[in-house]
């Protein structure tokens, strides 16, 4: 069975009419324009460049980017003392804007405290543990969301580079081995979706190339700001797959290849999709 009715099969399974995966919007002639400028480099396209008129235009203007409450709450946690420690972020790192600019774009990063990949959130928290001496935050809370928001938005319109080099190239190899792997009871993988029918509609939704560069982000269908992990437990949701925890290393490794696809593109968070 080829991809195309593999993923028609998933579409029955799902109790979907069985065309449900068809030709999506023509781009072609829009991306040879130039219309998607920094959105687009080589063959990679952003989330951005699926999305309808009406998301793009949310989330570019700031005042009708909905996440940008989020963005405040992290700024807000940015400048607050928290812990037996009594610090805040500030009082390691001043002023965000310029400390954190360009960090996000290197994340996730080997740890040589963890021996393992560390992504930003989990970066967050370890912060929090070891220099303040305060609770971690929980994942998917606003106060967590709202900070990576924060710290990645200092790195808004700069390209994504992360490194695959030395000890971080084993957990790249377990996060692609992961994306191509089949799983759940659909029997897809990542690539399925992602990148043999990027650009393709199952049900009214366009397929994207599941690019992680305006995460954390704000999906229309949440009415909240999620994460990439998020993300990923909504896929294995979707194909019948068990879900991983948060900040599992499966995920992180997931997100080191996920990322690593993306590289060159820019920073889009807080990003607005469907």
């Amino acid at each position: 069975m080829n991809t195309t009715f593999k993923a028609m099969a998933a579409a029955i399974a799902l109790g979907l009419p069985a065309l449900a995966l068809t030709t999506g919007p023509a781009f072609a002639d829009e991306m040879a324009e130039g219309k998607w400028g920094e959105y687009q480099v080589g063959d990679k396209r952003s989330g951005y460049t699926y999305a309808g008129p009406e998301t793009r235009a949310m989330q570019d203007d700031e005042f009708q980017n909905p996440a940008m409450l989020w963005l405040d709450t992290g700024m807000s946690e940015w400048e607050n003392a928290a812990g037996d420690a009594g610090k805040a972020c500030a009082d390691c790192h001043g002023d965000a804007e310029e400390s954190m600019a360009g960090v996000a774009t290197k994340y996730p990063v080997y740890s040589e405290e963890t021996g393992k990949m560390m992504n930003l959130e989990q970066r967050i928290n370890f912060c929090r543990t070891e220099n303040m001496q305060a609770e971690p935050y929980k994942w998917e809370s606003d106060e967590l969301l709202g900070m990576t928001a924060y710290v990645k938005n200092q790195s808004k319109g700069m390209p994504v580079d992360v490194s695959i080099d030395g000890p971080a190239k084993e957990f790249w190899e377990k996060g692609k081995e992961f994306y191509e792997t089949r799983r759940g009871q659909l029997d897809l993988a990542c690539t399925h979706c992602h990148v043999d029918n990027a650009g393709n509609l199952i049900r009214a939704e366009t397929l994207s190339q599941g690019q992680g560069n305006g995460f954390p982000l704000y999906r229309l269908k949440w009415q909240k700001v999620g994460s990439l992990h998020r993300r990923f437990r909504g896929c294995n949701n979707n194909i019948r797959a068990e879900k991983l925890p948060y900040g599992s290393d499966e995920y992180t490794n997931l997100e080191l290849y996920v990322t690593w696809r993306g590289n060159g593109l820019p920073i889009e968070t807080p990003a607005v999709r469907k």
